[in-house]
């Protein structure tokens, strides 16, 4: 929205700045930490006088870990609503509202961030761990990310170009035309990414720390998508409007790093579905708007782990009766062997700062 202030540049040349994205990322991304950390205080009060406190696992369903975080039931949780709040309105502030990736972005933050605090209320209200059934999360994650996807393979100014398909470390797109299955596979990026985030969500600062490298790492590819001669020169998939993207990646950053405050170990407060399933969607999404979906599994190496993690566990025990893990997600893997929940924080921060440092790299491997 402030954008358009560039417009009255020729009374005040000041207000050049606002055409440069440069410029408006970092507006953006402060915009969102500030309000993270100032409103952070008073929602974490509301919803602890509100008693919406994390649902912990009893021993009865896995009695080792519910040893190891017995201490952190009655934690508010659905502490997402600061993370999308922030967000949406420092994205909606900083970047041009009209814009197409931008509109479907949001689109799918508020989506996907309904749809997670669906899911926390009645977890919250039936003190359970369970809350909307697989089945219909599924569904209703599908349905968002289709609508979104429509709407951008329907306009004439990005139909062309959503519908390419690039692989990291190849200078030309592998298919120029996906056509209809477009409208088919893209989707299940966000689908994937949105679950693979939730996964990854269980212990304090985990999913936000990793957050924020995939987020800066993206914010890099969408900048480069939007700047033309940046992207003729490294070979990448180029849109003029792209370059928005990276405004709000810098929010997603911003509200990460605001919300890490009160997030990180020992957390006051917990993202909840509402953070989870709305950054994943926001993650996926922004890797179709710069045409960077395969690349998901690179830079966001540790929340792919996590969710193969659970597939194999699950398959392996369906299909032998045995365990390949102690316990999934990975994360508690590492926690029943042993290592101090600190220590399982770090290291995958850790691990997710080489994964997006590896995927920027591709940028000039190819």
């Amino acid at each position: 929205m402030l954008y358009y202030l560039h417009l009255w540049a020729g009374e005040l040349d000041v207000l050049n700045v606002f055409r440069y994205g440069t410029f408006r990322a970092a507006g953006a991304c402060l915009t969102a930490f500030l309000l993270s950390v100032i409103f952070g205080e008073r929602v974490i009060l509301r919803l602890t006088a509100l008693k919406i406190g994390q649902p912990i696992r009893t021993a009865a369903e896995v009695h080792k870990l519910a040893e190891l975080h017995g201490g952190k039931g009655g934690t508010p949780t659905m502490g997402g609503i600061l993370i999308v709040g922030s967000v949406i309105a420092a994205a909606l502030l900083w970047a041009v509202p009209s814009n197409p990736f931008i509109i479907t972005l949001v689109f799918v933050t508020l989506g996907t961030g309904l749809l997670g605090f669906c899911d926390d209320y009645l977890k919250v209200t039936k003190k359970s761990s369970a809350g909307v059934s697989g089945r219909v999360k599924l569904f209703a994650q599908f349905g968002i990310s289709l609508a979104a996807v429509l709407y951008l393979y329907t306009r004439e100014d990005t139909s062309e170009y959503i519908r390419q398909l690039h692989v990291p470390f190849l200078k030309e797109p592998v298919i120029q035309d996906m056509g209809l299955w477009a409208v088919l596979i893209l989707p299940v990026v966000v689908v994937g990414c949105s679950n693979a985030v939730n996964l990854t969500d269980g212990l304090d600062g985990l999913a936000t720390g990793c957050t924020l490298t995939t987020a800066a790492a993206y914010m890099v590819f969408s900048y480069v998508a939007g700047n033309s001669v940046a992207a003729n020169y490294l070979y990448l998939p180029f849109h003029p409007q792209a370059g928005e993207v990276s405004i709000f990646c810098a929010a997603l950053l911003g509200a990460g790093l605001g919300f890490l405050w009160f997030n990180c170990h020992p957390a006051r407060v917990f993202m909840g579905d509402t953070g989870s399933l709305a950054i994943g969607g926001m993650l996926g999404m922004i890797a179709i708007c710069c045409k960077q979906e395969l690349l998901l599994i690179i830079v966001g190496g540790v929340f792919v782990a996590e969710a193969t993690s659970v597939i194999l566990q699950v398959a392996s025990f369906k299909l032998t009766g045995k365990r390949i893990f102690r316990m999934a997600p990975l994360h508690h893997h590492f926690e029943l062997m042993g290592w101090k929940e600190s220590k399982v924080i770090t290291r995958f921060w850790i691990a997710s700062i080489i994964c997006a440092l590896v995927g920027v790299a591709t940028m000039k491997l190819r």
